[in-house]
């Protein structure tokens, strides 16, 4: 089979692992209807359940949207708060929220410097774009006091996560 890209190959990360704490951070989080600075802390602390922090590529990349869409299809949003995570701006996301019809049911924070990216050793620096990076592909699965249950980071581009894997988790 050809591919239309190329298959990239990211290495190592040297990201959080289960069982330690998910580092904290705040950033735009944006809804189907507004957005606002609001803490990794204080969102994982709304309910009982598990948190999926899902960080993914710029908003409209085809990983993001393949993503996106199979997370919506198995509808994680009933056992778990579900988060996404990128560089892509509060306008940017708030595009994707409607075009892949996530509704209220998920949101996602807008981080265009890449800190949380750099904080949770996963920055994807995107080959020809100089100064130009993003969050690797990742999947984190935190409890009420962010303590990580679950984490996949991708070792290559693209690639995506053991999604039976993750739910195996949630549920």
């Amino acid at each position: 089979m050809e591919l239309d890209f190329d298959v990239v190959d990211l290495g190592p990360a040297d990201h959080p692992e289960v069982g330690e704490r998910a580092p904290d951070f705040t950033r735009p989080l944006v809804t189907d209807e507004y957005w606002a600075d609001v803490s990794l802390s204080e969102l994982v602390a709304e309910d009982d359940d598990p948190t999926v922090l899902v960080c993914h590529s710029m908003d409209g990349a085809f990983p993001a949207t393949y993503a996106w869409n199979e997370i919506r299809e198995r509808e994680w949003h009933a056992d778990a708060t579900v988060v996404g995570l990128s560089i892509s701006t509060p306008y940017a996301h708030k595009r994707l929220l409607d075009e892949r019809e996530l509704g209220d049911d998920y949101r996602l924070y807008s981080d265009p410097a890449n800190g949380v990216a750099e904080a949770y050793g996963i920055v994807n620096d995107l080959d020809g774009m100089s100064g130009v990076a993003e969050p690797r592909p990742a999947v984190f699965v935190l409890d009420s006091d962010r303590t990580i249950e679950y984490a996949w980071v991708a070792t290559e581009w693209p690639d995506f996560p053991d999604y039976d894997a993750v739910e195996a988790v949630i549920r």
